[in-house]
């Protein structure tokens, strides 16, 4: 285990902390979760943001399957609902994911609130940056720096961080 449930919740707390920093306060923040891993996420920062500045923040979540740049390459099923409590014009949105691989998602994700509306700023907060990069895409807010090997998997969750083993060569990794 890279990380265990300790380390998770001392670096939504930096990260939350960062965040209010970074933007003076709270004031015209929204959390976005990526379907899946950035779901917990979101509601994990919102929840530290909140109790920290005392201003409810917005938690809502992004499925980006219809905007990935592999539909057609490879199966895909949506994985949950898209549900944005409030307009994104003008708000600062804080999109949330467990690990930055090659910057494909957020890329995909970028595309999708630009169809939900005009935020003045999207910035990126993310448990792990892996390395890997496709795209000119990095991270505003991260809990851990994790090199790895391109076939290694990294699990993330609210309990821990996990290196797994290699995955079988020809499996697509996005």
């Amino acid at each position: 285990m890279v990380m265990d449930a300790g380390d998770v919740q001392r670096a939504v707390w930096r990260i939350a902390h960062e965040v209010i920093e970074h933007n003076r306060g709270a004031a015209r923040l929204v959390l976005v979760g990526l379907q899946t891993g950035g779901v917990w996420m979101a509601s994990a920062l919102a929840e530290v943001i909140s109790s920290v500045t005392a201003t409810q923040v917005p938690v809502g979540t992004l499925d980006i399957a219809y905007y990935r740049d592999d539909i057609g390459l490879r199966p895909f099923l949506p994985v949950g609902a898209t549900e944005i409590p409030v307009g994104l014009d003008g708000t600062v949105v804080v999109l949330c994911d467990d690990v930055l691989f090659t910057g494909r998602t957020v890329r995909s994700a970028l595309n999708a609130l630009c169809d939900l509306g005009r935020p003045a700023a999207v910035q990126l907060a993310v448990m792990v940056d892996r390395g890997h990069r496709e795209l000119p895409i990095r991270p505003d807010f991260v809990g851990k720096n994790l090199p790895t090997a391109r076939l290694e998997m990294v699990d993330v969750s609210p309990e821990g961080v996990v290196l797994g083993d290699m995955v079988s060569p020809g499996v697509e990794l996005t």
